[in-house]
């Protein structure tokens, strides 16, 4: 969902930033047998290598050969996300490591990154998948799932805040409660995005929005606070429909299907969140709060690493090495435009010049390439 809210020049130019140092237009799949599933997009075809998988680990082999960006998704049949992966450049290839139960799931490629995506059905068969969970990454799962609903408990209050100085009218005050109220979502965006409902609701920006699809979310009162500088009825009457979506999300976020590798492909997919929306400043285009969801969107990668580590750590301690510096490197330059490190009180994004964001996004790239490699590191060997 996020990509869509992205222009495709700019989403090509970062999907260009992040193959390079990822090494994604690596040829083949590090894995084999039947377990791999080979995608293929074009501008109008999704086409998979085998319709019949076993359930457990698999991977995806995906190939962009379009002229689109686009997206791969595995869905469930009520459209719930069980991976994906955004903002595919053209002549590209990706691979994402997944864990699937028995059942029946839809492979979708949305070139353009609109829409509900080209699909195509398919089945995992049997029930690989429990024989062969550590104990350990089950305690990580149940950990994580703590985690996203304390965000998403936290986020209501202050939401609650940022929504009543909307509906007085206080415009200065609503500013101030707007960056604090979005944390909580961006640290746990993934989970939130995999219902597939809700983000359209709260997070869209105007350029993402499908054709007769009314703007409503944060993103839209903060053009009114910013750019228009004003608080009118329909102002007031979506914070209220703020505040209700976001019940809706707190509500739903104890059901959201996690594995270990979803929180490892979670983690990834908010870094490429700050490589294709905040580096660039699209996000918070109007408010200039983009190191306060950049920072935030660290945290919530670094928290899935982090129960994830004693795994991958054993299996793959060269990696995790990397990781934890990188992830020091990325934290000490964001560092640099807050005064105070117990705060969130970051630069305006607006003050951050071409070299400073050139840096930034060095940065990200670099936490980027290892971290695309820990869901694999958790499978079991």
């Amino acid at each position: 969902m996020r990509a869509a809210r992205l222009s495709v020049t700019t989403a090509i130019a970062a999907v260009a930033a992040l193959t390079a140092v990822t090494g994604c237009t690596e040829k083949g799949s590090s894995a084999g047998g039947d377990r791999v599933v080979n995608v293929t997009s074009t501008d109008d075809k999704c086409e998979v290598s085998k319709k019949e998988f076993p359930a457990g680990h698999i991977e995806l082999a995906i190939e962009n050969k379009g002229s689109k960006v686009t997206e791969v998704y595995v869905l469930f049949p009520d459209d719930r996300i069980v991976t994906e992966r955004e903002n595919i450049g053209p002549g590209t290839k990706q691979t994402v490591t997944a864990e699937v139960k028995a059942g029946d799931y839809t492979i979708a490629c949305k070139p353009g990154m609109k829409g509900d995506g080209i699909r195509q059905a398919v089945k995992a068969t049997g029930g690989g998948a429990a024989a062969k969970r550590d104990p350990r990454l089950d305690k990580a799962v149940a950990a994580y799932r703590e985690y996203a609903q304390a965000q998403a408990d936290e986020t209501l209050p202050l939401a609650e805040t940022f929504a009543k100085a909307v509906k007085d009218g206080d415009l200065d005050a609503a500013k101030k409660a707007y960056a604090p109220s979005r944390m909580g979502w961006e640290r746990t965006e993934p989970v939130a995005e995999s219902f597939g409902d809700i983000d359209p609701k709260v997070d869209f920006r105007e350029d993402g929005l499908e054709p007769g699809q009314k703007w409503t979310g944060w993103h839209r009162l903060e053009k009114a606070l910013w750019q228009d500088k004003k608080i009118g009825a329909e102002e007031k009457t979506l914070a209220d429909q703020l505040i209700t979506d976001l019940k809706d999300w707190q509500n739903r976020v104890g059901k959201a299907p996690i594995t270990p590798t979803s929180m490892a492909n979670g983690a990834k997919e908010l870094l490429d969140e700050v490589a294709t929306g905040k580096v660039t400043g699209e996000e918070e285009r109007y408010s200039h709060t983009d190191l306060v969801d950049f920072k935030a969107n660290v945290e919530g990668a670094e928290k899935a690493y982090a129960l994830l580590k004693p795994v991958a750590k054993e299996n793959e301690p060269a990696l995790v090495t990397e990781l934890d510096k990188q992830f020091a490197a990325l934290n000490t330059l964001l560092d640099k435009y807050r005064a105070d490190k117990s705060s969130y009180d970051f630069t305006s994004y607006d003050k951050v010049g071409d070299a400073d964001r050139k840096e930034l996004s060095d940065g990200v790239n670099s936490l980027a390439e290892p971290l695309s490699k820990l869901a694999a590191a958790v499978v079991v060997k």
